[in-house]
């Protein structure tokens, strides 16, 4: 499968899932571009999440509408992106398809408590494993009529990458 023929790609989870280590693996195995979804945040939403607050939709909308804008951007310029972006709620992923109707979301899902200790063994900016919780209770799987792959994210960061490149013929046609 040509990378031209690619949809926008969205490496969507909750915090720790892989999504930033994933979507630059993706971006480089399939030679596209990759924005990290983490970088688009306000120092608002940064500092809400640095002391501790989860994210409402309010604080979202705009982060999720820029996204959707670079998603667009790229397209314009005749290449998808492949962005990490959590994604939570099916809301959250209609709002970036008004922008990119033909985008995939490859969710990366694990145990809470594989979740947990990963976070625990990093140093994010911003996001401390004591949000976990607020980003499982907010997490709405793919539903049946989104295009999308769901994988277990115990498998090795280049065994999810070939399982969700071998998915992809299967998710990017409508």
């Amino acid at each position: 499968m040509s990378s031209h023929s690619l949809p926008p790609i969205i490496v969507m989870g909750v915090s720790g899932s892989g999504k930033s280590t994933m979507g630059a693996l993706l971006g480089e195995r399939l030679d596209l571009p990759f924005i990290d979804g983490d970088d688009l945040h306000p120092d608002e939403n940064r500092e809400k999440m640095r002391a501790g607050h989860p994210l409402d939709d309010d604080d979202r909308w705009p982060w999720l509408h820029r996204i959707g804008e670079l998603i667009d951007a790229g397209l314009v310029e005749g290449h998808a992106t492949i962005v990490a972006c959590s994604a939570l709620r099916k809301s959250y992923r209609d709002l970036i398809r008004r922008h990119a109707p033909e985008a995939i979301f490859v969710h990366l899902r694990g145990s809470s408590e594989l979740i947990a200790d990963r976070m625990g063994a990093r140093d994010h900016e911003y996001m401390p494993a004591t949000l976990l919780g607020s980003q499982l209770a907010t997490l709405e799987p793919l539903e049946d009529d989104e295009r999308g792959v769901v994988v277990d994210v115990t498998a090795s960061p280049d065994e999810l990458a070939d399982q969700i490149i071998a998915a992809l013929p299967a998710v990017t046609t409508p």
